[in-house]
């Protein structure tokens, strides 16, 4: 049991119902409560209770965890008729777990110090399986007093915790981290399928590459070239949504990103195709498409 009393946790799908199955069983009573009630019966079967509204969870809870799905969701659950605002008490912490824009944290994160609760915006990196296992990165900024009341909470299920300082330094970093690991793994797809419209095979090619200046981009060859696309371990509509929130969080500092907007476009593309339910590797579909050319299936090495 946390000293603050039971834990309040929101938004309990893929990634935050493991985050909240560990602090389950690192001993911490829960509240739980999501849009989905089936979301929360493993959760309930463990022990933890339910709560109607996100309001009901914060009249019974001093610190509320939320894993959402974007800055839209994080809004209405905080800030809703029957957000986490209509329930909390002045000296609350709200440590959102989701990946939002710098925008987005930067204003809820005042209104939320309006009503005397302090934000933790603290995106987290490793996906389902990280928190299954208890091995993510946790990203975190906001006041640092409330960080540090926190913070032991984040071992249930994170390997390492990083603070960043000031509200917002946490989901900019996570969006930096997603913004270079799925823009990069673009530039893979496109070569693999330049070489493949040219004749060139793909074994021999990676063989090349991962032995060349190449290498540090051929981390995701084996997951993608062994087009298991249906295997949504990250969706390919979480990837969009994770490059333009990087994009307009870009824009609203002024700075131009034209390699990263590019990739974006290939992105919406596989979207507007269809292909949001599955994997984000499966934006090789549409680049094989425009390209009239496929790279063969590789077995892992």
């Amino acid at each position: 049991m946390h000293g603050d009393g039971p834990l309040g946790f929101i938004g309990t799908g893929t990634i935050g119902n493991p985050m909240a199955q560990r602090l389950l069983a690192a001993g911490h009573s829960l509240i739980v409560h999501d849009a989905r009630r089936a979301a929360v019966e493993d959760l309930i079967a463990a022990g933890a209770s339910w709560a109607e509204s996100p309001s009901a969870v914060a009249a019974r809870c001093r610190i509320v965890l939320s894993s959402l799905p974007g800055p839209r969701e994080v809004e209405a659950v905080a800030l809703g008729a029957n957000g986490l605002l209509a329930g909390a008490r002045a000296g609350d912490v709200h440590v959102d777990l989701s990946t939002s824009s710098l925008a987005a944290v930067k204003a809820l994160a005042a209104a939320e110090a309006r009503a005397g609760v302090a934000l933790v915006d603290a995106p987290v990196s490793g996906g389902a399986h990280g928190a299954r296992q208890g091995t993510l990165s946790v990203m975190a900024s906001g006041e640092r007093s409330a960080f540090e009341r926190v913070e032991p909470l984040f071992a249930a299920f994170a390997k390492r915790t990083f603070y960043l300082g000031e509200s917002g330094a946490g989901t900019l970093a996570k969006l930096v981290n997603n913004q270079i690991f799925l823009c990069a793994g673009l530039l893979l797809q496109e070569g693999f399928v330049l070489a493949a419209k040219a004749g060139l095979e793909a074994a021999p090619l990676l063989e090349v590459v991962r032995a060349s200046s190449g290498a540090a981009y051929a981390g995701l060859a084996d997951l993608t070239f062994a087009r298991t696309f249906d295997q949504a371990f990250f969706q390919l509509a979480l990837a969009e949504k994770d490059v333009s929130l990087a994009l307009a969080s870009a824009a609203a500092l002024g700075v131009p990103m034209p390699v990263t907007a590019a990739a974006h476009a290939t992105y919406a593309r596989a979207l507007a195709e269809g292909l949001g339910p599955k994997s984000f590797l499966a934006t090789l579909l549409t680049i094989e498409d425009a390209a009239g050319a496929q790279v063969a299936k590789l077995a892992k090495s």
